[in-house]
């Protein structure tokens, strides 16, 4: 599932929307009481899908489900102060991280409340299956579900396909207040059968038709037709490291002594031989013993379904970029056993609970209507542990501009939505001779092609084909940091009081001005060998904000940078950031490209087109703060300025 060739970001929750309150629930505030005064309701668990009108009667007592029972811990609302305490640096708490074992004595669920919850849940006929920091799994069938979270379980018609889910708000009982978060599990839209499976072979193979530029502008297509009143150059055959370093500062800085991690599913099994080849080749340092680590499941499930060998090429896009912009730090890759949120929020939580890296990386996420408030408050929940270790998630804001050509519906991508989260936008970058930093403009493509007669361009500037994620939340509430600087209308767009704008930092993200990966794919012959390729997508600007904060924390001293958003917000507006703007040459950008047909080779013909830049559906780069860049790219002034804190 790739657009031309940006990495898509894998669909992770493909539940039903609903009215979210994942800013309450992550804050700690209490979800409001059920009509039983016996209970407390866990606001959320019912999807607005699961209407009257589309009822058709309740779920066989007899079905079975698997749920996950969240554990709020002993001081929700304590945590989320902290962290946000341990992140602002106008906090006189600023940097005092604790060490996982303190998160847990402080914040976690109390051996009293774990054994309350499981007491409930087995009194109700559900069986426990597993017992972790974060959740309790059950399994049973449908009537000691409703039991034990006091609803009815129906059947309920959602587009075409009839799925399973409350028919009212689930509820725990009163006396277990304070102890559980949320439940996960009780509709299962489209939660399906797994069964464990190995993972598949690569991806058919593919390639990249030149002629090509090695810096911007290197090689105009003189024989092309005229695009915005001149010639255009060819799309470049894909940047390297050492452009990129120069392009957002990196200076002497390599991250040495900092730990990144990768989150993706799945794992690449040559992910080894393809990084290290890859840096041999384009003059990035060697990989030492021990810089490059994998934690995978035992199991891995729904391979087909989640398009296991997508995943490999996210795995070595991230991987690669971080090494590339990064080249001394640690790195460690977090593999989850599926595309689905479980899973995913499993990864995360490795690396909290074992504070495996103070950088988290993540190149995924679904449509904002896709996410549940059961699951953002999860979510939440993880980041904000995370934070109060001094642990700083970055999560790419998604390749579809607004949504509205891909959904219809003009949205958000989430987790980037969260408000716990630093959200990573994207740009079209010009690096050009010596490496020298041209301009950037807000990543949006629009593509015509070549006409019958190669004369012009038909239907210029054509039509919207990806762009960086952006725009404003319907669901979660402003942050503090983004005030007096994201625009009030930005801000209000889908409340008076104000929601998240997202993204918050950018980096590069166009395949037509991407990055070259190399990587170990399959051949028409069914030859498995490593071949090259540019690549783009938000997918490749998040690993890149995730290396260059690894080069800010080295010049730090070492010290973690932590929820960084507080700390990004209050650079707004200094040599720190590139002012990132659409058309920064006054004259109109576009790039020529010629891709073969099939992907391969030119057997199966060349396809010539136009591209422009700085086209992002409804969303546009201005000066100041804006929802496709945030507040701009990393400039000369950016990784210094942490070695002043």
């Amino acid at each position: 599932m790739r657009s031309n060739r940006a990495k898509t970001r894998a669909v992770v929750s493909m539940a039903a929307t609903l009215p979210m309150i994942a800013g309450a629930l992550a804050l700690g505030i209490p979800a409001a009481h059920a009509a039983d005064p016996g209970r407390n309701a866990l606001t959320g668990t019912r999807p607005t899908w699961a209407t009257a009108t589309a009822d058709k009667g309740a779920t066989s007592n007899d079905a079975q489900l698997s749920a996950r029972v969240y554990l709020a811990g002993r001081n929700a609302s304590g945590l989320a102060a902290y962290a946000k305490a341990v992140s602002d640096p106008s906090s006189p708490l600023y940097g005092k991280y604790l060490n996982a074992k303190q998160v847990q004595a402080r914040y976690g669920a109390t051996k009293a409340q774990v054994a309350a919850v499981k007491t409930w849940l087995n009194s109700a006929g559900l069986k426990v299956t597993k017992v972790t920091q974060h959740y309790i799994a059950v399994t049973g069938d449908v009537s000691a579900a409703e039991k034990a979270f006091g609803t009815q379980l129906h059947n309920f018609v959602k587009g075409s396909k009839t799925y399973r889910a409350p028919q009212h708000t689930a509820s725990v009982p009163a006396g277990l207040k304070g102890a559980v978060l949320t439940v996960t599990g009780l509709d299962n839209a489209p939660h399906k059968s797994s069964h464990d499976e190995q993972l598949p072979p690569p991806d058919a193979v593919f390639k990249n038709s030149g002629p090509f530029s090695s810096y911007f502008g290197s090689k105009i297509a003189t024989t092309l037709p005229d695009a915005y009143g001149s010639k255009i150059p060819y799309a470049i055959k894909g940047y390297t490291g050492k452009q990129l370093r120069s392009a957002y500062g990196a200076g002497t800085n390599t991250g040495k002594g900092v730990r990144v991690a990768i989150t993706d599913a799945y794992a690449s099994p040559t992910i080894a031989f393809d990084a290290a080849s890859y840096a041999k080749k384009h003059g990035d340092a060697a990989y030492t013993t021990g810089q490059l680590h994998q934690v995978l499941p035992k199991n891995y499930t729904k391979t087909k379904e989640c398009g296991a060998a997508g995943w490999y090429g996210e795995e070595t896009l991230d991987v690669e970029a971080v090494h590339a912009v990064a080249p001394a730090a640690d790195i460690t890759y977090v593999g989850a056993a599926s595309c689905y949120d479980d899973d995913l929020l499993d990864s995360l939580s490795k690396i909290v609970d074992n504070h495996l890296a103070d950088i988290v990386s993540n190149s995924w996420g679904d449509i904002e209507a896709n996410q549940t408030p059961d699951l953002a408050a999860a979510y939440d929940q993880v980041f904000q542990l995370g934070a109060v270790e001094g642990i700083g998630f970055y999560f790419s804001s998604g390749d579809n501009g607004d949504e509205v050509a891909n959904t219809g519906t003009k949205q958000v991508d989430t987790p980037a939505n969260s408000a716990w989260v630093t959200a990573v936008g994207g740009t079209s970058l010009a690096v050009g001779k010596d490496d020298k930093y041209q301009w950037e403009t807000g990543w949006g493509t629009e593509k015509a092609t070549l006409s019958a007669d190669g004369k012009s361009w038909t239907g210029f500037p054509g039509a919207f084909t990806s762009g960086a994620g952006g725009g404003t939340s319907k669901t979660v509430p402003q942050p503090y940091y983004q005030k007096n600087v994201v625009p009030k209308a930005l801000a209000t767009a889908n409340n008076t009081a104000g929601n998240r704008v997202v993204p918050d930092i950018a980096a590069i993200a166009d395949p037509n001005t991407g990055f070259l990966v190399g990587q170990t794919q399959t051949f028409p012959d069914g030859t498995e060998q490593y071949s090259e390729y540019r690549i783009g997508g938000t997918s490749l600007a998040a690993p890149v904000i995730a290396a260059v904060q690894a080069l800010a924390q080295e010049a730090r001293g070492g010290k973690a940078l932590g929820f960084a958003n507080p700390a990004i917000y209050a650079k707004f507006g200094t040599k720190a950031y590139h002012d990132v703007t659409d058309n920064p040459t006054g004259s109109g950008l576009a790039v020529a490209r010629i891709d073969f047909v099939n992907g391969f080779d030119a057997t199966g013909g060349l396809a010539t087109s136009v591209r422009s830049l700085g086209k992002d559906s409804s969303l546009s780069a201005v000066k100041g703060y804006d929802n496709v860049t945030g507040v701009g790219t990393p400039a000369n002034g950016y990784v210094s300025s942490y070695s002043r804190h």
